[in-house]
């Protein structure tokens, strides 16, 4: 990993946080504990209509599981991300947030919390992005399965304590991020995630570290 002074966010359990990324700038997501899930969503800053498609990404890319050279599309059809490093190689992009009517109906609770939908709303909330906007996130760590008939199973994240992914901002953007509150995605345990946003020089050194393995 690159030795630049960039310091990381850390985003609490069961909360997110929010950022604007230039073209060309970095997004480094860390999971710092192991088997944790952050749910990113995107939005092109100068046109908020513009955000990060699952349907696209997934259909550009004819497979399930995006990893390091891929690329994350708009709903416009217009690169957003191209992965740079990944140290897990699996992640979701077809389930959406969890929220509150999540915990309610698959978890059976009474008084539900905000999930990550309700946390995504709140960090958004500056940008004028309601809840009715946030797409389905791609969730950085999350082990999703599908058996022969299609039924879905949320297994425990494969990441390490440690374990980055590296995306390349491709627009300027607005993204948020969760550290997810869904007990199935995390392994039950809750706990958080760290980010930086890297530019110019210090973009540049990460860069070449990852393409150099090192």
């Amino acid at each position: 990993m690159s030795n630049a002074a960039i310091s990381f966010t850390r985003i609490p359990p069961c909360s997110a946080r929010a950022a604007e990324l230039e073209a060309g700038d970095l997004l480094e997501i860390v999971d710092p504990e192991g088997e944790q899930v952050c749910d990113l969503v995107a939005f092109r800053r100068d046109d908020l209509r513009e955000y990060l498609s699952s349907g696209r990404s997934l259909d550009y890319a004819s497979k399930l599981w995006l990893g390091t050279g891929d690329l994350l599309y708009s709903n416009r059809s217009r690169p957003m991300f191209e992965i740079v490093a990944d140290d897990v190689g699996r992640h979701d992009f077809t389930l959406t947030p969890c929220s509150r009517d999540t915990f309610r109906i698959l978890y059976g609770h009474t008084d539900p919390k905000p999930g990550c939908e309700g946390n995504l709303e709140m960090a958004l909330a500056p940008w004028g992005i309601d809840r009715d906007r946030i797409p389905i996130a791609f969730n950085v760590f999350m082990h999703v399965a599908f058996d022969g008939d299609g039924r879905i199973s949320v297994l425990p994240p494969k990441s390490r304590a440690g374990d980055r992914i590296l995306l390349r901002a491709l627009m300027p953007m607005v993204v948020a991020m969760t550290a997810c509150s869904a007990p199935q995605s995390n392994n039950g345990r809750f706990k958080p995630i760290d980010f930086r946003v890297l530019r110019g020089d210090d973009a540049a050194r990460v860069a070449a570290a990852s393409a150099a393995g090192t």
